[in-house]
């Protein structure tokens, strides 16, 4: 699924009015009419309704609406803001239209209003501002969004809160953004609404199909995609049938020092786990018996140091290579992890204390080779790239790294963004909270190897790799509930999840 920019959403409208065709105030009457659906849906007519329009066509929408809730009995008023006396031509056309009802339903404010008292049984519509804002609202519309907030009333959101913009909120005052209990958006999501700082005040999110043109939004292109299931099968390699385990792929897992000897053990059962035919652990000697014992179906290789990765190692004889979970970040372990790197030839997937070495001595960026895969948190991207605001600046730094390094950079979150090196952003669909446990970045990193390691370009890798380990996690937290899932559960739950995609 694509995430349109603000202005390609207006591109998108103007291109379905055109070659539907429609006109553009009979399509906001198809808006209003899944949006009023949406909203008797939950909310009895026995509901007292206030309405917030306002002057664009986020308030036309709220008029619409308005007059639909009156035509099903509800107790619904409507206060439209027109402080400038510039109406766009769709919501005028809409005020006309509820006035033409000859009821009390419309308050147009032009200059002092007088607020209406909201409480916890009146539903407030919020269809101030929609996708098109571009600046932090302030004056009397920061005043209402606060008053707004402050009442107990619950909340919907036309399309999006007012005050919340569509890509950017890096400079935006939270203050004026409204907390919508729900938010009933049109055809697509929006860009900030995958970034965890905002979803206070989305809410709940319904996304409704307004039947926007197909043709035109297979036209016009987008930087973001949002991930669904039918994107992943295109992609699936088959398995031969006749295949044996030198045709699967051989892959080095390097991790592990004195007391994480998990993170060696996690990354290398999700490689085998991910369909890798042969899978070798470099780690230091102090995790011998962990790895013998938890990982029997893996070759051990162990470094000549008892405790920390000390010396890189030969990878000719490898189709991938996954490095850092558990390594530690000493200056041994450093200049080894470097060599490591700058040897490797076969794909390459860094994360974890690789990252941090990196973030430790950024001359060695310019070293790395093109195609790696970088996997890191939002705190060891921070590391490497400085202190971000926000996701948004965040995923703007990840972006032009990746272009920048001709590398693949996974950003991890609720929504795992794959930064590409053309510029292309790919957001997961897949996870849950209960994935916010140690280890589970591990397990990513042994999936993406896996993968790898297979035969999967790096693209494909990553993209099938963050589904996967997403919908191994949703599987394992409807088992076994969010609270008590922990990172083997994921890899407990990934032949299921690759169970669903085959299938």
């Amino acid at each position: 699924m694509k995430i349109f920019t603000s202005a390609q959403i207006q591109e998108l409208d103007k291109y379905t009015i055109e070659h539907e065709p429609i006109k553009s105030i009979d399509l906001m009457e198809r808006a209003a009419k899944a949006l009023t659906q949406a909203i008797t849906d939950v909310w009895p007519s026995q509901t007292r309704v206030i309405v917030f329009a306002g002057p664009g066509n986020n308030g036309g929408d709220a008029l619409a609406v308005t007059r639909m809730l009156l035509e099903r009995g509800y107790d619904v008023t409507a206060y439209l803001f027109n402080i400038s006396g510039r109406l766009s031509d769709d919501c005028a056309a809409n005020k006309k239209r509820l006035e033409e009802k000859k009821s009390k339903a419309l308050i147009e404010v032009t200059q002092e209003f007088d607020p209406p008292q909201l409480d916890t049984n009146t539903l407030v519509v919020d269809g101030l501002f929609g996708s098109g804002l571009n600046k932090p609202l302030a004056g009397g519309f920061a005043s209402l969004v606060k008053y707004i907030n402050a009442s107990r009333s619950k909340v919907v959101s036309i399309d999006i809160p007012s005050g919340l913009m569509t890509e950017d909120n890096t400079y935006n005052v939270r203050a004026n953004i409204i907390k919508a209990d729900l938010t009933l958006t049109l055809q697509h999501k929006k860009l900030s609404f995958l970034f965890p700082e905002y979803q206070a005040f989305i809410g709940q999110l319904k996304v409704l199909d307004i039947r926007l043109s197909q043709e035109g939004i297979d036209k016009i292109d987008s930087n973001f995609t949002l991930l669904d299931e039918k994107d992943i099968h295109p992609r699936l390699l088959p398995r031969d049938p006749f295949a044996h385990k030198g045709k699967m792929g051989n892959a080095l897992i390097i991790a592990g020092s004195y007391g994480m000897g998990g993170a060696s053990v996690l990354a290398t059962k999700a490689c085998l786990r991910a369909g890798a035919g042969k899978v070798t652990t470099h780690s230091p000697r102090c995790n011998y018996l962990t790895m013998q014992i938890s990982v029997p179906e893996a070759i051990i290789q162990f470094d000549r140091e008892e405790t920390t990765f000390s010396e890189a190692v030969d990878t000719e004889d490898f189709n991938a290579v996954g490095i850092g979970p558990g390594l530690g970040t000493s200056e041994q372990t450093a200049i080894a992890i470097i060599s490591q790197l700058r040897r490797t030839q076969c794909p390459l997937v860094a994360d974890a204390d690789a990252i941090n070495i990196l973030a430790s001595h950024r001359a060695w960026l310019q070293q790395l080779p093109k195609g790696i895969i970088l996997t890191p948190h939002p705190k060891e991207f921070d590391r490497l790239e400085g202190n971000c605001t926000d996701s948004y600046e965040r995923l703007m730094k990840a972006r032009d790294l990746a272009q920048h390094l001709q590398a693949y950079i996974l950003l991890k979150g609720h929504h795992t963004s794959l930064c590409l090196p053309d510029g292309h952003i790919i957001f997961n669909s897949t996870g849950n909270a209960g994935m916010a446990t140690a280890g589970s970045g591990d397990v990513l990193t042994g999936i993406i190897t896996g993968l790898l390691a297979r035969g999967y370009k790096q693209e494909d890798a990553c993209i099938i790799g963050m589904y996967l380990h997403g919908l191994a996690g949703d599987i394992a937290a409807r088992e076994l509930g969010q609270e008590s899932v922990i990172a083997s559960d994921i890899i407990q739950y990934l032949p299921y999840a690759f169970k669903r995609l085959n299938e």
